[in-house]
């Protein structure tokens, strides 16, 4: 079965990013208009000597979340503390990472949606009053200290704002959505990377990986390693467009970029659910996939491209989703026209 490019990486990816992550405003392409509110957040916080205030950041996964709160923390000058909501179990862990900060350090939570609520209550208190609360002991003899903590500030990435709750959002002082990106910032991003790398690779390879990337630069960025590994096995390491047409095709991923489970999900809409609409559990259960994974990396790729619409009743396929898969649609159905 064909990897998804979203949910596994492996530590030579890992590694791969880093070393493509922009150090700089200049380097870092599109979200254009997040830049430029970052960049006024920054500049006030400095004039004023202060710490930024808190920043909530979200979006699908691999549109630079992560390196965003990088920019933020080097042009503050600042140190960044990274955990993620998963790793934070128990209120005595935040109260340890919380005690160890400096002033004006930067704690970056990733998947802050997946903070349990308890931990959520715990930092209220440290966002809008920069104290932390502590009960020492059970039962009547309990009591509670009150810890001040330095100033700092808190940036949190996640891919489901909606399950955050409202107390917690209400308490950073900017919100922004990062958007899928356009095929010529993809292409720009490709361009440098390639460049970072020392890959020969001409243009018309580099817009074919760029249409096939699902708007996301850390697809884009995967496919390039994966075209390099191509070329170089079955060629002389020059990334043609050829060579990059076999390596996606050997990927199972087509010129839109979907993915086996892409077209698996399309085709099950419409050849199993007469085009829907389908709810998302019977969907998930005909397919074999968790619901997380569509609704977090499929559904929002499938959306953009306009193959399928959201509604009361459940999943629809649109005519283009008919059209893209070669199949006819059903006798007497107007299907939307995205």
């Amino acid at each position: 079965m064909q990897p998804d490019l979203d949910k596994k990486e492996k530590p030579e990816d890992k590694n791969f990013d880093l070393a493509l992550r922009p150090q700089r405003w200049d380097e870092y392409i599109g979200q254009n208009m997040v830049k430029d509110n970052l960049k006024i957040l920054i500049g006030a916080a400095q004039k004023r000597g202060e710490s930024i205030e808190h920043v909530l950041l979200y979006g699908p996964a691999g549109l630079g979340k992560t390196t965003l709160a990088y920019l933020i923390a080097r042009e503050m000058n600042a140190n960044v503390r990274i955990t993620s909501g998963p790793a934070i179990e128990r209120v005595g862990d935040l109260a340890s990472i919380l005690t160890n900060l400096m002033p004006r350090d930067i704690l970056f939570i990733d998947e802050a949606h997946r903070l349990n609520k308890m931990i959520e209550e715990v930092l209220y208190p440290a966002m809008e009053s920069r104290t932390l609360d502590i009960i020492i002991g059970k039962g009547p003899s309990a009591r509670t200290i009150q810890l001040e903590l330095p100033p700092f500030t808190l940036i949190a990435a996640t891919t489901r704002i909606g399950l955050l709750s409202s107390p917690l959002r209400s308490r950073f002082g900017a919100t922004f959505r990062l958007d899928f990106y356009t095929t010529d910032d993809i292409k720009k991003i490709l361009i440098r990377s390639a460049r970072l790398l020392g890959i020969e690779a001409d243009d018309d390879a580099l817009q074919l990986i760029a249409e096939s990337s699902r708007f996301t630069p850390r697809v884009a960025n995967r496919l390039l390693k994966r075209v390099r590994d191509y070329a170089q096995v079955h060629g002389d390491g020059r990334i043609a467009k050829r060579a990059a047409t076999d390596a996606l095709k050997l990927l199972l991923i087509d010129e839109l970029g979907l993915e086996e489970v892409d077209r698996r999900l399309l085709d099950a809409i419409i050849t199993k659910f007469n085009g829907g609409p389908v709810g998302l559990q019977s969907l998930a259960a005909t397919c074999s996939e968790e619901i997380d994974t569509i609704e977090e990396v499929h559904e929002p790729f499938l959306m953009q491209l306009g193959f399928i619409e959201r509604t009361p009743r459940g999943r629809l396929a649109t005519r283009r989703a008919y059209e893209h898969l070669g199949l006819a649609l059903p006798a007497g159905e107007n299907r939307l026209e995205l």
